[in-house]
């Protein structure tokens, strides 16, 4: 800490951030305020947990405040832009975060540091996966042998349907999302969640519980489950299986009626909160919607930061927002062997129009994606943030750059930087285009259209088979042959083939147009 004396420190915070929400810039060292007396080290360190590695602690309880350093500033914004819409508690308390003006902590020097060093120890085994928990941290934590890793959530004053996708949002911040079922029962709606990992499922605990998911309404009140592991039959919007994407939708499934989509806006953006594994388009049926007169719906942003606003469909994923606005996409996880830009620029631009985009020289599973308003990086960031592409989970979230820059002259790019503001290929350009109305989650149907006639379904159901896609059913439209539906082996396959084939020349000035279905044939 630059060898100053943690009072003099903190007098330095205080005086560059004024104020709970300070537009100190960023650094991987946060600055906790009234934190209550009585809090443990593990307490404190658990609420950067969930965004990543935890490097150090400073406490001053005289003071009510403590200095948490994260591995990576990216770790830090995510964090903070997390606990901005969602004040954290410990014991109950509420607690502000802002950025330190220290960019790391020495703490080396200071007395009393042996108890957070075992802390973070102990915190950080359990996050890498070796569960030897040891006794002192288990009790300070509150973590005891037994706790699964299904949590049960009851979700009070329910005055606004929780929709499945806005759950797994919800729950997903805090680790792996397994399986979900949601009922009522004595009156009341519950949830069923289960988490890869029981630390995942502790951490989710202390941070959700008691909090709200929309404005002054839907409490979550969670408790760990007696079972094990749930057993999904059906993946519908009732119950869902991430590991298992080939299970019926058993019959349990309302679609969204006419005059219910008219209510909500048009129905094409209502089923964008989904950001989960999208083996599925999401039935985004409000069953318990259906007297509910649009205006009740509360409108604003709920303690989860989640905005109310289903009518546009746009769901803000709490603590995956970079800068709120941005237009960039950090998309992560990427098979480096297979990737390129113009494949980036033809799946993003089935949300809206690419701009930019730029493959990490060093890194090349990353990747920055410019769209063209943050509307559209948020769609996109919803509809494919956990889909599979090329054998690997793709990873979508806000960027921290506002632009993506273009290499100088005679900079080494190897081509990995494009730009396409002025590519022909944007579905988005004319205002009220029509396929605004059609985007839909990624789905093993795809929607063929710009036909020419001379083309037979065989030609176009070889053409798909050459992308080592399995074809399992083809339609052309009765009223217009120009237009089919084509069903392939399954959604990564589909996208896959998405990308290779949208604006293929089909000849006689024919592009093939290729996008997502949500109609099965």
């Amino acid at each position: 800490m630059n060898n100053s004396t943690p009072a003099t420190a903190n007098g330095n915070d205080n005086r560059k951030c004024k104020g709970d929400r300070s537009p100190c810039s960023p650094s991987r060292v946060l600055h906790l305020r009234k934190i209550p007396s009585d809090v443990t080290e593990a307490e404190v360190i658990s609420l950067g947990l969930p965004f990543g590695k935890v490097t150090n602690l400073l406490m001053l309880k005289g003071k009510s405040q403590a200095f948490l350093e994260m591995a990576s500033e990216e770790a830090a914004v995510n964090m903070v832009n997390y606990y901005t819409p969602v004040t954290p508690h410990l014991r109950s308390q509420p607690v502000y975060i802002q950025y330190s003006n220290h960019r790391e902590l020495k703490t080396d020097n200071l007395p009393n540091q042996a108890r957070t060093q075992a802390a973070l120890q102990a915190v950080n085994a359990m996050q890498s996966g070796s569960l030897a928990i040891t006794g002192a941290f288990a009790t300070e934590v509150g973590f005891l042998p037994g706790q699964g890793s299904v949590l049960r959530i009851i979700v009070e004053n329910l005055f606004y349907p929780v929709t499945l996708e806005v759950l797994y949002q919800i729950f997903s911040k805090f680790g792996t999302v397994l399986k979900i079922i949601t009922f009522t029962k004595n009156n009341q709606f519950q949830v069923l969640l289960q988490y890869a990992d029981p630390m995942n499922a502790h951490y989710a605990k202390m941070a959700l519980d008691g909090q709200n998911v929309y404005n002054a309404c839907c409490t979550l009140r969670i408790d760990f489950s007696k079972l094990t592991s749930l057993n999904v039959k059906y993946n519908n919007d009732k119950s869902r299986d991430f590991t298992r994407l080939d299970l019926p939708s058993g019959d349990g499934q309302p679609s969204l009626d006419p005059t219910m989509a008219a209510a909500f806006g048009t129905p094409g953006i209502i089923s964008s909160p989904y950001s989960g594994p999208a083996g599925f388009a999401p039935a985004i049926g409000f069953p318990q919607a259906a007297n509910l007169s649009v205006p009740a719906v509360p409108g604003a942003l709920g303690p989860l930061g989640m905005p109310t606003s289903v009518v546009s469909g746009r769901m803000t994923i709490p603590g995956v927002t970079g800068v709120p606005g941005n237009s960039v996409l950090l998309v992560s996880n990427l098979n480096s062997e297979v990737i390129t830009p113009h494949g980036l620029f033809i799946l993003f631009g089935v949300y809206g129009d690419v701009h930019r985009v730029k493959i990490m020289f060093n890194k090349k599973e990353n990747a920055l994606v410019q769209m063209a308003d943050a509307t559209q990086a948020q769609l996109a960031m919803s509809h494919l943030n956990g889909q599979r592409l090329y054998g690997k989970i793709l990873r979508a979230t806000l960027s921290k750059y506002q632009t993506v820059q273009l290499p100088r002259e005679g900079q080494e790019d190897q081509g990995l930087t494009k730009d396409y503001s002025n590519s022909p290929l944007h579905r988005f350009k004319k205002p009220g285009s029509k396929n605004f109305q059609n985007i839909f989650p990624p789905s093993a149907t795809l929607h063929l259209s710009n036909i020419p006639p001379s083309v037979t379904v065989d030609d176009l159901k070889n053409l798909f088979a050459g992308t080592g896609s399995t074809v399992k059913a083809f339609k052309f439209f009765q009223k217009d042959r120009k237009m089919a539906l084509i069903q392939l082996g399954s959604v990564e396959e589909a996208v896959h083939a998405l990308i290779e084939l949208h604006n293929h020349d089909l000849g006689e000035k024919h592009h093939l147009r290729v996008s997502f279905s949500k109609s099965a044939i």
